[in-house]
């Protein structure tokens, strides 16, 4: 069962804080922020309140725990490089699940309707690829490359989020909230990787949304690959790879180039020696580090949360009420249901 001292663990950590940080800005002792997360103390509702505006969130919001069905604090799935630390990617998992929650709090109150839902397979019983395909099918997505890929999540009522996560070595996480799901996106990336980002967060949430095995992450890839590179379309125009032919297929496809060496060596139309060779080539160049046409790609841009906050506003209420509706204790640039024009930034 969630508790208040777990939402105060996550919402701590979610700001990258230490017990002692924590303590000093809402001006109680290290000794007390660790019974009050351990549970061996409740905090008195001044503490609480004073806590609460430390987070940045309001005293419900942290309370509201005792009416989540769940935990409140899960792991996230998470595409990350090896060599990213754990301390920044279990500060970024806090942030998805105190984002994960913020959204409960407000659907708690609304009905979001979209036009799809984010389908859920057995990876058991359905491959990876397979389930890419069904999921294209049962979204009525065009025959080839994938255009506007946040747009087609956010008409299956998956809300995106982009923060810039201050580093490379993370990309992405995602989770679910009761029937919704949630993706937390490094800003940071460029456009190709952001999209393959997406793509393997998608996989997750299609294919992982109850048990998990070794194979999450590669299950993921095939996913991504195949939901963004239908090995049917492809595969023609994979024959005879050169650096320039890469570049153009890289415009259409929205992929990077290293993607795309991937997926036509696992489609065997690419043999060993031809991919190293080709490698070897990218790196000559100092490619394999920042490929060049990234930049005509054209940009993946999260609208949902800020349409959400514009319908509110039209029915009447302001920032500070959305804020509050959200369980936020100001509006900020970090609640992604109000319109940047609106954000209060930080001081």
């Amino acid at each position: 069962m969630s508790t208040l001292g777990e939402a105060l663990a996550t919402a701590r950590r979610a700001k990258g804080w230490s017990q002692n940080d924590l303590a000093s800005a809402a001006g109680v002792t290290q000794e007390a922020v660790s019974r009050y997360e351990g549970e061996r103390r409740v905090p008195q509702p001044e503490v609480l309140s004073r806590l609460a505006e430390a987070l940045d969130v309001t005293p419900a919001f942290l309370q509201s725990v005792n009416k989540v069905r769940g935990a409140w604090a899960i792991d996230a799935h998470l595409r990350r490089r090896a060599t990213a630390q754990a301390r920044v990617w279990k500060m970024w998992e806090a942030r998805l699940n105190m984002l994960r929650n913020h959204a409960r709090y407000l659907y708690e109150e609304i009905d979001v309707h979209t036009e799809q839902v984010v389908p859920t397979f057995d990876p058991v019983f359905t491959e990876p690829e397979d389930a890419a395909r069904m999921t294209r099918m049962q979204w009525r997505m065009p025959v080839g490359p994938v255009r506007s890929l946040i747009g087609w999540l956010e008409s299956a009522g998956c809300l995106v989020v982009e923060q810039d996560f201050g580093t490379g070595r993370v990309d992405g996480l995602s989770q679910w909230v009761d029937a919704h799901p949630v993706l937390l996106i490094n800003a940071s990336a460029p456009t190709d990787r952001k999209r393959l980002t997406i793509a393997h967060e998608l996989g997750h949430l299609v294919l992982h949304t109850q048990d998990v095995n070794d194979n999450v992450e590669k299950e993921a890839n095939r996913f991504a690959s195949e939901f963004l590179m239908p090995a049917d379309v492809i595969r023609p125009q994979l024959r005879t790879l050169t650096l320039g032919r890469l570049l153009d297929l890289k415009r259409i496809w929205g992929v990077s180039m290293q993607a795309l060496i991937e997926r036509a060596y696992h489609l065997k139309v690419l043999t060993p020696e031809r991919r190293t060779a080709l490698y070897k080539q990218l790196s000559k160049r100092t490619w394999r580090k920042q490929e060049p046409g990234s930049e005509d790609i054209a940009p993946e841009l999260p609208r949902l949360g800020h349409e959400i906050g514009n319908a509110l506003m039209q029915r009447g209420l302001t920032a500070d009420e959305i804020a509050t509706f959200t369980g936020f204790s100001r509006p900020l640039a970090e609640n992604p249901f109000i319109p940047p024009s609106r954000h209060l930034r930080r001081v």
